[in-house]
């Protein structure tokens, strides 16, 4: 009997070891996945910040041989790159793994990327390119590489974290080479680099009338009988700039039969763009002689182009007499 109960004693212990090693088995398993899944991720995440590094490294010591336009579409794709980093940094906060590693891959991925787009703006703002600033408000470019260093070192500290976790996962280190720039003197080289300099240049590229003009002498209007004349102005950014102008319409009579008449309008022209004014319509007099002056303000003129167009204006008369 006793050997009956000792038999049957032994054999739930090893129904309960077996059990027990199953569901122990069943809980590093998980977690085992876990680990290599989310250093699968991490290292891809690490990888893209190291390639944005190494690039950003390379245009801001090169970018003096670019034109404004490449040099400020390159600087433009890099920032673009950054809003994604905040996505995938946030989609590994779950599940929470050993040390809290996900915490440490997420806060250092969204410090870096205010760093870099401090870095980014700052150069931007040196060379007066077109720019959206999504840096964050007292984070300049000196602080910012202090801080892609901090978080650098933060992360070394941590991407073991995983190393005597199931998965055995070894997470890949940040590459800091912008970090270790000399901003100051690259600015200054991009500044002092032909290609990049700010060259501003407006102009006036086509005028429009209505009613359409009669044949005349070249600086000539010669208008069919109307009350009003109608003008349209296009203008044109020559330089890779936001250019903020003013048109100014003035219509000055010469015969003394009307008032002196003037408009005022303003834009910001985005760089190389063009804009079209539509003034409010001129009010005439028949047999009337007046000057029509049309002049943009706000930068030199471009090349080929011209700020200033001046008009003598001939209305025909009414032919009721």
């Amino acid at each position: 009997m006793f050997l009956t109960v000792a038999l049957i004693v032994t054999l739930v212990l090893l129904l309960f070891g077996r059990d027990i090693t199953r569901s122990a088995h069943g809980a590093i398993s998980p977690r085992r996945s876990e680990d290599r899944s989310f250093g699968q991720l991490a290292n891809l995440l690490i990888s893209q910040e190291n390639a944005f590094d190494a690039q950003c490294t390379s245009l801001l010591t090169s970018g003096q041989s670019l034109t404004r336009p490449v040099f400020a579409a390159q600087l433009s794709q890099l920032s673009a790159q950054l809003a994604l980093w905040t996505v995938e940094a946030s989609q590994l906060r779950r599940p929470v793994l050993a040390h809290n590693v996900n915490d440490v891959v997420a806060q250092v991925t969204e410090q870096r990327v205010d760093d870099y787009q401090s870095i980014l703006a700052a150069v931007a703002r040196s060379l007066t390119l077109p720019w959206t600033d999504q840096a964050p408000a007292g984070l300049g470019a000196v602080a910012a590489q202090a801080s892609l260093t901090s978080t650098s070192r933060r992360w070394d500290r941590a991407d073991r974290s995983l190393v005597g976790e199931p998965g055995h996962v070894t997470l890949a280190a940040t590459m800091n080479g912008t970090a270790l720039l000399d901003l100051s003197s690259i600015v200054h080289s991009l500044q002092e680099s032909p290609t990049l300099a700010l060259a501003r240049g407006v102009g006036i590229t086509a005028i429009s009338v209505s009613p359409a003009a009669l044949p005349a002498p070249p600086g000539e209007l010669l208008m069919p009988p109307s009350s009003s004349i109608d003008l349209g102005v296009s203008v044109s950014n020559a330089s890779y700039v936001d250019q903020p102008v003013t048109l100014i319409v003035t219509l000055v009579p010469t015969s003394g039969h009307g008032p002196s008449q003037s408009q005022s309008m303003q834009t910001v022209l985005g760089p190389l763009k063009s804009f079209a004014f539509e003034p409010k319509a001129l009010a005439t007099i028949a047999s009337e002689k007046a000057t029509l002056r049309i002049t943009l303000k706000g930068a030199p003129a471009a090349a080929a182009l011209t700020r200033v167009r001046t008009f003598r204006v001939v209305m025909s008369p009414s032919g009721n007499g």
